[in-house]
């Protein structure tokens, strides 16, 4: 497996998957699995782990790093990378190493969105393009990314499998509710433009004006972070909204035993939204837009919990609500993300490789 980077080092939804992908593998009987990626892997008791550097740096040097490592595979090797940039290159290993791909999401898209030049995403779309060349087979979470392949780059639907992704079930776990908590919404995300914080800060007065002692939690960090800070500064409930910057995974736990409901207000490009599973393992509704396959994530736990993308006002209402305890029960949250198997997805994409090998 080839990444961007560990999660330990750089905590995000690719590489949360990535990282527990790899772990749920590599505790399968017979299969021999080896991760690569940038940063460090904090898995000491998991061999095979290996970094090509760290996370920082230039683009160049470190598409430099990535290329020249892991040379020398035997030939019953299965290749399975998860960022189109950065992995060994399989340019005449055809033959030798089958190819997987692993779609999260348009990365020259992603750019579009965070502002970057017309010139710039044109070249990265064709990285990709080109990194695809000599794939067999392409492994999504959702439909909805399917359909970009298919749409957007020109992948036959038939070399796309879609495999739902895991969550921890140990690392989160149901704890009631403080009593004497305020009423708390959650928001675990990236501070980019694409993530919709902009639109959750607008919409957030009118949920204090129903609920004067709630208070809004956003962990994490980005390039819009100061822009978003500066937004909430001037906002009429200013003093309810908190921002918490990176934080550990054991202190997120407390951060979900502490809420009363998460939220992921995304406009665009979301591929699954591993975060919405992560929330209903520690027993708290989800609110989630219909952006992308987000509302997989939610599927079969209540539709009402899925609001137009960038609708400040429904965002708003349905926030409201949740708070007054309109959501599915902390037990049905649970059992949601229980039939969400970390290993159950592992021999799914064991079922893949082991297809393109024998072929």
């Amino acid at each position: 497996m080839t990444g961007a980077e560990w999660f330990a080092d750089s905590p995000g939804g690719l590489n949360r998957y990535f990282t527990d992908l790899y772990v749920a593998l590599s505790a399968l009987d017979g299969v021999s699995a080896s991760a690569s990626a940038f940063g460090e892997s904090d898995l000491g008791d998991h061999h095979g782990t290996a970094s090509w550097g760290p996370s920082t740096g230039s683009t160049l040097s470190r598409v430099w790093s990535a290329l020249s490592a892991d040379r020398g595979l035997p030939r019953n090797t299965l290749i399975d990378r998860h960022f189109s940039l950065f992995g060994r290159p399989t340019v005449g290993l055809r033959g030798a190493h089958p190819s997987v791909a692993h779609f999260h999401g348009p990365w020259a898209a992603e750019s579009a969105m965070s502002g970057e030049s017309d010139l710039v995403v044109r070249a990265k779309y064709w990285v990709e393009r080109l990194r695809f060349l000599d794939v067999r087979r392409f492994i999504v979470l959702s439909g909805h990314s399917a359909r970009i392949l298919t749409e957007d780059y020109a992948v036959d639907p038939a070399a796309i499998t879609v495999i739902p992704p895991g969550v921890d079930l140990g690392r989160f776990t149901v704890t009631p509710a403080p009593s004497t908590a305020r009423p708390t919404v959650l928001c675990v995300r990236r501070l980019e433009r694409r993530m919709g914080i902009d639109r959750l800060v607008a919409a957030w007065p009118s949920v204090v004006a129903d609920h004067p002692d709630a208070q809004l939690v956003v962990v994490g960090t980005g390039t819009e972070e100061a822009a978003l800070r500066s937004q909430a500064a001037g906002s009429t409930a200013a003093d309810s909204i908190v921002f918490t910057g990176r934080t550990s995974d054991e202190r997120l736990a407390a951060l979900y035993a502490e809420a009363t409901v998460s939220v992921v207000p995304t406009l665009s490009l979301e591929g699954f939204g591993l975060i919405a599973l992560e929330s209903c393992a520690s027993g708290r509704a989800p609110v989630v837009t219909d952006c992308g396959g987000l509302p997989d994530a939610v599927a079969g736990l209540d539709p009402s919990l899925v609001v137009p993308a960038g609708d400040v006002d429904a965002l708003a209402h349905r926030l409201s609500t949740a708070l007054s305890g309109d959501v599915p029960s902390a037990a049905a949250c649970r059992a949601h993300a229980e039939s969400f198997s970390w290993e159950s997805s592992a021999r799914r994409h064991v079922d893949v490789y082991r297809e393109l090998v024998q072929r």
